[in-house]
């Protein structure tokens, strides 16, 4: 079977990640509980006239899609596959709160076709005139490994060469006041810096979208290769250590081997636990990084921690904000990946040097 390539990365986050050529050189601090994308130029990317139809969603999954392909230097892709927890929510809230305000009449359309799940991908496709492959995955807290699995299967049997991949969601108003109600969100607001020190219930909920070029051909300028995808609807915080490892073995590797791990640790109180197994054992002399803390946490916000690995493996440097521990390696040669939320849909991802 092929090799899998990160050929090219793009981010927009609550940090200003849309600049390929910086990382995290400049920090967006807050003090709250719900953070915003930092927007780019959009107008340089998407004519205005355009743009002002477009929900946020849409207009951060075609840049980042179109700073993606630009710096893979093709002009279109095999495949579009993206992942999305809840897919265009602001126009969903608006139809549907239209619906109730004019009791089922006179309702204008727009928002309800740009409020589908498959909305981004449609739109991408368009901006690129693909007319391939193009799917949407809508599997909670696992879409965005969900689409990337896809992809990966598809480049190792040589069913196209190169994918677009990526996950994409935005915040929205009344599901975020939902999400309060049921203490997903921290009551109280938080710094950036003091996040995993709140021993509280919740998260700082965020939004962002981040689109990769994945290909079965090396780049001479690839991030890093991606070499395994396991995914887990549920698992038991005991057999966490054990599933790492049976899953390590599987691609001929150890915990020794492991040069950084990226867990998806966002303080809340009831379920950071699961990463304290793997980082106060297996991976304790290990150098440990985390990210929710820079993008909020969202059901595509793991998406964010494949940006940080694919660019930590290509500069061979780690910024000092996303450090869990202190410890030192002298290059950096694998990385592997955990996320969960809320005790479910659990990923491991594994990254290679290339």
């Amino acid at each position: 079977m092929k090799r899998v390539y990160i050929n090219s990365v793009a981010s927009i986050s609550a940090q200003k990640t849309y600049d390929n050529s910086e990382f995290l050189n400049e920090i967006v601090d807050y003090e709250d509980n719900v953070i915003g994308a930092v927007n780019p130029s959009y107008k340089e990317f998407i004519p205005p006239a355009a743009a002002r139809r477009m929900a946020k969603g849409i207009k951060m999954g075609v840049v980042t899609s179109k700073i993606a392909i630009s710096e893979a230097g093709i002009e279109t892709v095999d495949a579009i596959i993206s992942g999305t927890g809840m897919g265009c929510l602001r126009d969903s809230e608006k139809f549907l709160s239209a619906l109730i305000d004019n009791d089922e009449q006179y309702l204008t359309p727009t928002s309800f076709i740009q409020s589908t799940h498959n909305t981004v991908g449609g739109q991408i496709a368009l901006e690129l005139q693909c007319k391939g492959y193009n799917f949407t995955y809508v599997h909670s807290s696992n879409s965005f490994e969900s689409a990337l699995l896809d992809a990966k299967l598809q480049l190792e049997n040589q069913e196209a060469n190169n994918i677009l991949v990526g996950g994409v969601d935005e915040n929205a108003d009344h599901t975020i006041a939902v999400h309060r109600v049921v203490d997903h969100i921290k009551s109280e607001k938080v710094t950036l810096a003091g996040l995993l020190n709140s021993n509280t219930k919740g998260a700082v909920f965020g939004e962002g979208a981040n689109f990769f070029v994945v290909s079965n051909e090396k780049h001479e300028e690839a991030y890093a290769e991606l070499v395994g995808i396991k995914l887990y609807n549920t698992l038991q915080k005991e057999h966490v250590a054990e599933e790492v490892k049976t899953f390590l073995e599987e691609n001929g590797l150890s915990a020794t081997d492991i040069d950084a791990v990226v867990l998806g640790n966002n303080g809340d109180v009831g379920f950071d636990g699961y990463y304290e197994v793997l980082a106060e054992n297996m991976f304790k002399e290990t150098p440990q990084m985390y990210y929710k803390h820079l993008s909020g946490e969202f059901n595509t916000a793991s998406s964010f921690g494949f940006w940080l690995a694919s660019k930590i493996l290509k500069t061979q440097s780690i910024p000092q904000v996303v450090k869990l521990n202190d410890v030192e390696v002298s290059s950096l040669k694998t990385v592997l990946l955990y996320n969960q939320y809320r005790g479910e849909n659990h990923s491991f991802t594994l990254l290679k040097q290339c």
